[in-house]
Order: C-alpha cells, then sequence, then structure tokens
C-alpha cells in the first residue's frame, strides 16, 4: 500500500494554546511513523477569518480571566449539552463554503479535530453527505458536552474515565479508544541534561520550572514572589509564553534579579527545559500535564481556568502526579524537600520514569493510520 497518498488534515482552534499545540505534535508523531505521509495543521477560524477570529480569542480570553466565576457557571451549566443544532448551523452557514473548498483543495483521508468547534462544522458536511473519516482528540481529561459529535467516527482520549463519560452520554464503546493526550515526540526522549544546562547557562542544582500556559496568564504575583526567595539554594525558570508585558515587568522587579532566577520568553524548547527541571509549577492545561507526565516530573498547580483545568488539577492529583497549591504552605514544603533531600527527589522521579515506561507515546498517531488503511481498504 502506498502510504505516500495518506493526507491527513489536523484542524484545531486558538482558545487557549493546547488545542493547537495537540495538533502539532500528532502531526510531528505522524510523520515519525511514516515519512511519507503529508500533514497540515490549520486553526480552522483564524484560517478562514483572520480579521475576525483574533478578536473573538481576545475577546475570550478577557472573559476568562476578568470573569472566572461566569466561565465556571457556563461551563458547568452547558456540562451534559453538545452544541445544539442551531449553533451548528450558525457554523455551517459562516464556515461552509470556505471549509468546503479547503477540503477540496487539500483531499485529505482523514480529518482529525482537536477542538469542537471544527468538529462541529466537519460533521455537518458529513452529514450532508462527505464521506472522510472524522477523529475527535479529547485534549483534556475531562469530557463536556461540546465534543459529542454523533458523526464523529472514533474518540481518541486521554483515560478510561473519560471513555465511561462518552458512553454514558451514547457514544458506543466501539468508537472510543484511550490513547492518552498526544504530545510532541521529544517530550518522550531523555537528551544529556549536563549539554541542556550548558547551552541554557543553567547551573546543576535543584531547579524549579514556572510556567503559565501558552498565553502567558501568570497571575499568581504572590506565589511567584515567594519562590524567589529561595533564589539563593534553588534554582529558577520563568517561562513567560507570549505574555510580553509580563516579561518585561518580571526585568524590572528586583525580586527577579538573581543569578539563579532565569527569566524564558515563548520557546519551543520547553521539553529540554522540563528535562532538567526537578519540579514544575503550572497551570493544569491538559497539554501541560501530559508534557509533565512524560517527563515525570511533580507539578504544582495554581489558578486552574474554571471548567477543565480545574478537572485536569483533580485527576493529576487523584493519580499522585501532582497537587494544588491550596496555600503557600505547599510550596514551602516541596522548597524544603528540594534544599534538604534532593536525592529522594530525584529517585522518586526515575521510578516514575520507569512507571511511564509502559505509555506507548505513539499510540494516538498510530490509532488515526489504523482509521486511514482501514478506510482505504473499504474504498
Amino acid at each position: 500500500m502506498n502510504v505516500s497518498k495518506y493526507r491527513v488534515l489536523l484542524l484545531s482552534e486558538g482558545f487557549g494554546s493546547g488545542h493547537t499545540q495537540a495538533a502539532y505534535a500528532l502531526s510531528s508523531s505522524l510523520r515519525k511513523i511514516s515519512p511519507n505521509i503529508q500533514t497540515r495543521v490549520l486553526e480552522l477560524g483564524s484560517f478562514l477569518n483572520p480579521k475576525v477570529a483574533p478578536l473573538i480569542i481576545t475577546a475570550y480570553k478577557k472573559t476568562v480571566v476578568s470573569q472566572p466565576k461566569l466561565v465556571r457557571m457556563m461551563y458547568r451549566s452547558q456540562y451534559k449539552k453538545s452544541i445544539n443544532r442551531l449553533a451548528t448551523l450558525a457554523l455551517h452557514r459562516i464556515f461552509y463554503t470556505h471549509t468546503q473548498n479547503v477540503i477540496r483543495q487539500l483531499r485529505p483521508d482523514i480529518i482529525v479535530c482537536t477542538h469542537p468547534i471544527p468538529g462541529a462544522v466537519i460533521s455537518r458536511l458529513k452529514r450532508l453527505g462527505m464521506p472522510i473519516p472524522l477523529c475527535m482528540v479529547i485534549t483534556d481529561y475531562d469530557a463536556h458536552g461540546t465534543w459529542i459529535i454523533p458523526e464523529v467516527d472514533r474518540y481518541l482520549v486521554s483515560t478510561d474515565g473519560v471513555r465511561s463519560k462518552l458512553m454514558m452520554r451514547g457514544i458506543p464503546f466501539s468508537k472510543i479508544k484511550v490513547t492518552g493526550i498526544p504530545v510532541h515526540p521529544n517530550f518522550w526522549e531523555h537528551p544529556s541534561k549536563a549539554e541542556i544546562r550548558m547551552r541554557f547557562g543553567l547551573k546543576d542544582m535543584p531547579t524549579v520550572m514556572i510556567m503559565s500556559g501558552g498565553w502567558g496568564m501568570m497571575s499568581d504575583d504572590a506565589v511567584n514572589a515567594y519562590l524567589t526567595s529561595f533564589a539563593d539554594k534553588v534554582q529558577f525558570i520563568f517561562c513567560f509564553g507570549s505574555n510580553d508585558k509580563a516579561y518585561q515587568r518580571a526585568q524590572q522587579d528586583l525580586n527577579f534579579n538573581h543569578e539563579n532566577i532565569h527569566l524564558v520568553r515563548y520557546t519551543k524548547e520547553i521539553d529540554k527545559l522540563m528535562e532538567v527541571s526537578d519540579l514544575l509549577v503550572t497551570k493544569p492545561g491538559g497539554m501541560t500535564c501530559t508534557e509533565g507526565l512524560a517527563k515525570a516530573i511533580p507539578m504544582l498547580f495554581y489558578n486552574p481556568l474554571p471548567g477543565q483545568e480545574e478537572q485536569n488539577s483533580r485527576y493529576f492529583t487523584e493519580q499522585g502526579w501532582g497537587e494544588p497549591i491550596t496555600s503557600i504552605h505547599v510550596v514551602t514544603q516541596w522548597m524544603e524537600l528540594l534544599i534538604n533531600d534532593y536525592d529522594a527527589v530525584v529517585m522518586q522521579r526515575q521510578l516514575k520514569l520507569e512507571q511511564i515506561d509502559r505509555y506507548n507515546p505513539t499510540e494516538c498517531a498510530r490509532s488515526i493510520m489504523d482509521m486511514v488503511e482501514h478506510n482505504k481498504v473499504l474504498t
């Protein structure tokens, strides 16, 4: 069978960086499985409406930051509801012609969605007769109702618990496969720590990495300031994502003016920085948590966004992979552990690395390839 003819279209949206990160991670994994495979990643709204989509995403971001209680209420009230027919029709009217033209031009063998909105658009095209298989990758450790779309041919999910939630909402067992959330293959590799430290100008000492998510919403100033008070004995890497204003503020803040404190803007080398870190302080986004899982790095969670991130924090805490920062005492305990019993932290991480060896990092990509090959045989 000529795998060079396989074309995979991966569709996402820019509501948070995790959905698109998952699409690119899948693209990398698919090409690693078969170097001749063709993949294309698109944020559908931004691609089709480059002027309007950023305005919508900015408004969403502001709402999430300024009105978390409202967002939480909306998440819970809509938890068991799929995208309704009226909303699907509206999306269809907005995107139908352009999306159909994109599909005709790219001629994909399968369409993979890592966000519900493009899934709803493609589902309506399928109802109108489009025969291309549709795969939905749920990028969190929960299953909100907006992911429920009857026309989806296969769901790829993070855990057995998410599969159970989908089944309770009427999705057949045969349509769901537990594959884990896809992360870039680099996160499953373990390059030389000495070389990474030399490259980034880091010391061989207890190291804490602080991430604020792709949007750079690092708002817990009290925790960050408290962390810097340990800089004489602990090395810190603050990652600001795309938030240039926060990065500039930190540069001017005397709390961050220390040789063991490193400020990092957006980078594609998070995997390397995680490799040399001993603790990750982060917002509990589905992608970031899964990347941390791949690196077996212990995690502390702060300021979860309402909805999915709260569920992610709960899941990883229950599994023993992290814990929420419920008080400054939690931070103190971890700093003291890194300073006074560093060898135990390193040993515990090594044990967890051995545990995660059972995970297959390409499972998600291979499931998609299986769908493509099966569909080719049928056609």
